[in-house]
């Protein structure tokens, strides 16, 4: 009988989470394989911040676009307008040719990639995993394959089967079902700025979340999402497109996911196996977005495994959670609220939008987006937005 391979590490889903995470095990050492299903795109806005461009070291030439302002669009189609400032912006990227960098650029810091389906986690007799997955493209099940494993980070998607098999209580994970139409770039026009992301808080197009415009470069992404099961998404981005002249252009290609509301209560099994990304829930409420949290979240992940191979410690992989809790909990639980009172009907979204007007509101909320903290800076201001909001809560204010 042939011996098993073994890793130290087995990092599956290769997205923007599972590749960092993999890129930064292999930095330190360990043997690791990056397992990926072949041919799979989230559907996905593709901005990302100055922090995760500085963070991560993300080259320029991955920036399809820089989008240098944001249009809120309430349900009466009145428009706020918010600059992100001088000489700010926010990178665009394509998710193809993005997430395929991130993986390329842990296989060259020493981790193997190999493309197959995760199917279950057993364990030999002495407690090690055993990864069963099925090698080869995603529909192929003809191969099945094995490999041992020290740990294994789960970063497999907002309905990992890794966090449903070792994980507690990871199935009862809630989404928002998106879904994006990549299609070719029109000419700037009144409805189409190159370097402006839209975003459309009107209940035709989604009862409960927003759909969205987003530049990139020489294509757009046009979508929206829910957590109305029966809504018919392709018939609002649809609309969408015919509202803003862009139903006749050409489509390139369509893409739908689940998106988590929240992160899991618990990213651990408590033996050897942590959960990174969407597998963990670490997509920002109201907002919808994960790229930078799901890099983060590898990361912490891979800091994790690390200490726990190094150590053997169990509970170093409970430090992953607690330490992303810390730095971005409150935003989330913040961000949470918002989505379920602004979001919840069209005279409130009507408010929301009216909100940003203020000047006060666009530099907050653009510095702690850059910058993926609560800023601190002008306590004044802060307290002049608690009031305005309130106003617009108790309907006070004029919209």
């Amino acid at each position: 009988m042939t011996q098993m391979e073994e890793f130290g590490c087995v990092v599956i889903g290769g997205g923007p989470s599972g590749a960092t995470a993999a890129h930064e095990m292999a930095r330190r050492g360990h043997r690791v394989l990056l397992l990926d299903r072949a041919g799979r795109i989230k559907p996905c806005g593709g901005a990302i911040p100055p922090r995760l461009i500085r963070d991560f070291e993300i080259p320029d030439d991955l920036l399809v676009a820089r989008a240098r302002a944001a249009r809120m669009i309430a349900p009466s189609n009145t428009v706020v307008d918010m600059p992100v400032g001088e000489n700010g912006y926010v990178g665009m990227v394509d998710r193809d040719v993005f997430d395929e960098y991130l993986r390329n650029r842990a296989a060259l810091a020493g981790c193997e990639r190999r493309t197959g389906t995760f199917e279950r986690i057993t364990r030999d007799a002495d407690g090690t995993a055993i990864v069963h997955y099925f090698a080869g493209p995603d529909r192929d099940r003809t191969t099945p394959a094995q490999i041992r494993a020290h740990c294994i980070i789960g970063a497999d998607g907002a309905r990992s089967g890794v966090a449903r098999a070792e994980v507690k209580d990871a199935e009862k994970m809630k989404y928002v079902f998106a879904y994006h139409e990549i299609i070719e770039a029109p000419e700037p026009s009144e409805t189409f700025d190159p370097s402006r992301c839209d975003v459309f808080y009107q209940g035709s197009m989604s009862p409960d979340f927003y759909s969205w415009i987003f530049p990139h470069g020489k294509t757009v992404s046009v979508g929206t999402g829910t957590l109305n099961k029966g809504w018919s998404l392709r018939g609002a981005v649809g609309t969408l497109r015919q509202a803003t002249g862009l139903a006749e252009a050409r489509t390139i290609r369509r893409e739908g996911a689940p998106i988590p509301l929240k992160p899991l209560k618990r990213w651990d099994n408590g033996r050897d196996v942590v959960l990174a990304g969407d597998a963990a829930g670490v997509v920002a409420p109201a907002s919808g977005e994960g790229i930078y949290y799901a890099m983060e979240g590898g990361r912490l992940a891979a800091l994790a495994a690390d200490k726990f191979l190094l150590t053997g410690q169990v509970k170093a992989l409970g430090e992953a959670r607690k330490a992303f809790m810390k730095d971005h909990g409150r935003v989330f639980w913040i961000l949470g609220i918002m989505q379920y009172f602004w979001y919840s009907n069209d005279k409130r979204r009507e408010r929301f939008v009216s909100m940003c007007k203020d000047k006060d509101v666009q530099q907050l909320t653009w510095d702690s987006y850059m910058n993926k903290k609560l800023t601190r800076r002008k306590p004044a201001a802060h307290f002049k937005i608690f009031l305005k909001d309130t106003a617009h809560l108790f309907g006070f204010a004029r919209t």
